[in-house]
């Protein structure tokens, strides 16, 4: 019954022991009430700590119990007493937790402002794109640059789709031609046309870039370094902007199906002329090799390729022979 105010079973049992016949001593105590003298003894000890047991005046060494309407009164007193403290102490440690936050806020990386956070390192980049599929309802854009995709994006990168496309949202993807050449990334270009998404190619690619149901976009703080982090904005002019990019470059592009190495009908692949464009630009071999996702050796490989077919001693002479055939 007094449970709640901190009496167990045994402790209640002495108190009313006690309030019935305080004069018998803990074993003829225990005697009647079926305990034992360790029982008694521990009972009698917590009686006075709840100051429900007080010095007898009439037996020296002894105890008497203190009336319910005194002892029980000034438990519940005490407890009161502790909640008003407890609430105090939480109140103060609200006020505390709201100043650290604000003060704290300034200091976090992944701050959002004016519809625009920036997200600092690659897992708070991952959880955001986590979110952001998980609320797709119609569509995803995407210019993935950079050819060979690493195996952990490809991994990280698989169940978000897969999830998307059983929802019945259209993907929308243009790689760089440069995949062709990379099993691994093909074969997941591959698997996404394969569940209903589109997926293009092309030589050269704007940077990367991410756009959700058209509301949201991800692109990269440094196209140059993706691991510095991302910046995602719903403003709607930057949104709207990036999408028109991402038409643009789609409009430009071919089915993964297509082949893309054939020559148009004046001798010249899509790619070779971009690398013409790239080093007649002054680009050298190691950007231009960048910008089309291919290693530097098959930058050289397909210059002297171009150099032979053009009869052309130097490559300043592979650039204007290219511009007199109207290549460039």
């Amino acid at each position: 019954m007094l449970e709640a105010l901190g009496l167990g079973g045994d402790v209640e049992s002495v108190y009313r022991g006690m309030l019935e016949d305080p004069s018998g001593g803990v074993d003829a105590l225990g005697a009647r009430l079926g305990l034992t003298e360790s029982q008694v003894r521990s009972a009698l000890d917590r009686l006075v700590d709840l100051d429900l047991l007080t010095s007898s005046r009439e037996m020296t060494g002894g105890l008497r119990a203190v009336s319910p309407e005194v002892g029980l009164e000034l438990i519940l007193r005490r407890q009161e007493e502790d909640l008003a403290r407890r609430q105090q102490e939480l109140a103060a440690g609200k006020a505390a937790a709201a100043r650290a936050i604000a003060e704290f806020a300034g200091l976090r990386p992944n701050t959002q402002t004016d519809g625009t956070e920036r997200l600092v390192g690659m897992d708070a980049i991952q959880s955001r794109l986590e979110l952001l599929t998980r609320d797709l309802r119609e569509e995803c854009l995407s210019i993935i640059p950079g050819g060979a995709q690493s195996q952990a994006s490809l991994d990280a990168s698989r169940p978000l789709d897969e999830q998307a496309i059983e929802r019945g949202v259209q993907l929308r993807a243009v790689y760089q031609d440069s995949v062709r050449n990379d099993a691994a990334t093909l074969a997941y270009a591959q698997w996404t046309t394969e569940r209903g998404g589109q997926v293009r190619t092309s030589p050269v690619l704007p940077p990367r870039l991410l756009v959700f149901d058209r509301t949201t976009a991800v692109v990269p703080i440094d196209p140059a370094n993706s691991r510095l982090g991302a910046l995602c904005t719903t403003a709607p002019g930057i949104v709207a902007s990036l999408i028109t990019l991402f038409e643009q470059t789609w409009e430009t592009a071919v089915p993964l199906g297509a082949d893309r190495e054939q020559p148009t009908q004046d001798g010249i692949t899509p790619g070779e002329r971009e690398l013409l464009k790239l080093l007649a630009s002054g680009l050298t071999d190691e950007v231009a090799a960048k910008r089309l996702g291919v290693s530097l050796r098959t930058v050289r490989r397909q210059m002297a390729g171009l150099m032979e077919r053009l009869h052309a001693a130097s490559r300043f002479e592979a650039g204007l022979k290219a511009a007199q055939r109207g290549w460039l």
